[in-house]
C-alpha cells in the first residue's frame, strides 16, 4: 500500500495537467475615431483586429459615448465608389481584419458632444466565437491623420 500512495498522488496530479484548448482571443490595434467635419454628422472608427486562434466573426461594435455604430465597406461598381453595410467581417490567424479610410470602416452616429480631439472613447468589439474586447480609441478631429471621408 505504501508504494501505491506516491503513484496515486502522481496520477491525481497528472489528471489536472490536461489543458483545455485556448479560449479564442482577439486583439484590437490602432483604434482611432475621427470626428465629423459638421457636428451631428457621422464620424468614423478605424482599427485592426488580429487573432491567433480559430477564425471568428466581428458581430458588432458599441460605445456608451456613441448612439449607434454600423460596420460599412466602400466598394467600386462601374467606376463609382459606393458605401454599403459590411456583410462579413471575419478575422483569422492568417487574415487580420483591417478597417481603414476608403475601405472597411465603422460609422459612428450620435456621438456624445463631449467627445473631443485628443481624448479617448471606449469601443467594445463583440464576436461570435470570442469574448468581447474593450479598448480606448484615440479621438482625432477631421483630417487629423485619417481621412474624414467614409
Amino acid at each position: 500500500m505504501n508504494r501505491l500512495v506516491p503513484i496515486l498522488v502522481l496520477l491525481l496530479a497528472c489528471a489536472g495537467c490536461e489543458r483545455a484548448p485556448p479560449e479564442p482571443r482577439v486583439t484590437v490595434e490602432g483604434a482611432l475615431v475621427t470626428l465629423p467635419v459638421l457636428p451631428g454628422r457621422p464620424g468614423a472608427a478605424y482599427f485592426t483586429l488580429r487573432t491567433s486562434n480559430d477564425p471568428t466573426r466581428l458581430t458588432g461594435v458599441n460605445s456608451p459615448r456613441i448612439g449607434r455604430i454600423e460596420l460599412h465597406e466602400t466598394a467600386s461598381e462601374d467606376g463609382v465608389a459606393a458605401m454599403r453595410p459590411l456583410r462579413d467581417a471575419i478575422v483569422g490567424p492568417a487574415a487580420p481584419l483591417t478597417f481603414a479610410p476608403g475601405a472597411r470602416h465603422a460609422m459612428l452616429f450620435d456621438i456624445d458632444p463631449a467627445v473631443r480631439p485628443g481624448g479617448t472613447v471606449p469601443l467594445t468589439f463583440t464576436f461570435d466565437r470570442a469574448p468581447p474586447v474593450t479598448v480606448e480609441a484615440e479621438v482625432r478631429g477631421p483630417g487629423e491623420g485619417a481621412s474624414a471621408s467614409h
